[in-house]
């Protein structure tokens, strides 16, 4: 029946009210035979986790929220999302033992994946790290691929702001945007990471959020004939002063609100008026709609990367024991760049 082995795994403890804590999950250790159960379907995968991905919008399943765009974790199970694995067995012959994988996986050493439909197989691995799966070329790099290409039909000269702009998606939608032609300012929440905008990621310039009292005066500063692309991470009185300071015609891509995943009451939004008045399309998405687009994103990107034309920071956290921390940490900014987690080398 093959070999039963320790598994270490994350369980989340009970659904969450409020900012997440470490202490809403637990580090559980299980066994798990290296064998897929002859009784499974014929198209499930057993991995062994490499990395994990830490994104934002895993908060909203961490409770129990009706009518979420996602199923809320399971309260006493392993947590699940993104991550890179190893195949150590197969019942579908289009996943042999010993391929790499990307999708959805279970946050534990190893995981039983019934179904492959959301998983990718990783075909190229020179010259790019195999922890670039869990974002630049993963679920974020599609992610901002999309929002920005698909969502918000830019334009060379076309000025453009990020909020949460140093983050596992921000970061790409910027470089994607100068090398386009725009004009490209972000915003972010340490003096670090307006830094790394300005001088890394080659952004016309950036700023420090915390540090405006005005977010209205300080967009009219940096975009004094208005936004004609918003990239939207954070919502609240960021998107408010933005309304403000649209150029009529502009487009606004709802990727992520992370200001209003842990409150209770979300916040309302004033200034949609400026939608009427502006004529803006503000429209959000979600990545699953543009995985058909995924082979086409790699074309563009990959030889991006290996001519050196974008670059990519990764935070990276040891051992799957580090990975509560690695998930708070998000809610506060703790990270910089993309959060993941190494649960074992390859």
């Amino acid at each position: 029946m093959g070999e039963e082995v320790s598994n270490k795994q994350i369980i989340l403890k009970e659904y969450v009210k409020g900012f997440p804590k470490e202490s809403d999950m637990i580090l559980k250790t299980s066994t798990i035979k290296l064998k897929i159960p002859e009784d499974d379907c014929n198209d499930a995968v057993l991995v062994k986790n490499l990395y994990l991905s830490c994104d934002p919008y895993m908060r909203s399943r961490m409770s129990n929220i009706v009518g979420s765009y996602v199923d809320s974790f399971t309260p006493g199970s392993a947590i699940t999302g993104y991550g890179v694995g190893r195949v150590v067995d197969s019942s579908n012959p289009n996943f042999k033992i010993g391929d790499l994988i990307w999708g959805i996986t279970g946050w534990e050493e190893y995981s039983l994946i019934k179904s492959t439909q959301r998983l990718f197989k990783i075909h190229h691995t020179d010259g790019v790290p195999l922890s670039y799966y869990t974002g630049l070329l993963g679920m974020a790099g599609t992610t901002a691929y999309c929002g920005f290409y698909e969502v918000c039909s830019p334009k060379k000269g076309e000025t453009v702001f990020i909020s949460a702009a140093s983050g596992a998606v921000g970061q790409l939608v910027g470089q994607f945007a100068k090398l386009l032609g725009c004009y490209v300012v972000g915003s972010a929440g340490t003096k670090e990471k307006v830094d790394l905008l300005k001088n890394k990621f080659g952004f016309d310039d950036a700023f420090n959020y915390k540090e405006e009292p005005d977010l209205n005066a300080a967009l009219k500063r940096y975009f004094p004939d208005g936004i004609d692309v918003y990239f939207e991470n954070v919502g609240g009185k960021m998107l408010e002063a933005v309304l403000l300071n649209m150029r009529v015609h502009g487009r606004i891509a709802v990727c992520g609100m992370i200001s209003q995943y842990n409150l209770e009451q979300p916040e309302g939004v004033s200034n949609l008026f400026c939608l009427i008045t502006k004529r803006i399309r503000m429209e959000g998405f979600l990545v699953f709609d543009y995985y058909h687009l995924y082979p086409k994103y790699l074309e563009m990107v990959l030889p991006l990367i290996k001519q050196g034309k974008i670059s990519y920071v990764e935070d990276v956290a040891e051992g799957l024991e580090s990975a509560p921390a690695a998930l708070v940490g998000l809610f506060s900014g703790r990270n910089v760049g993309k959060q993941l987690v190494v649960v074992a080398r390859d």
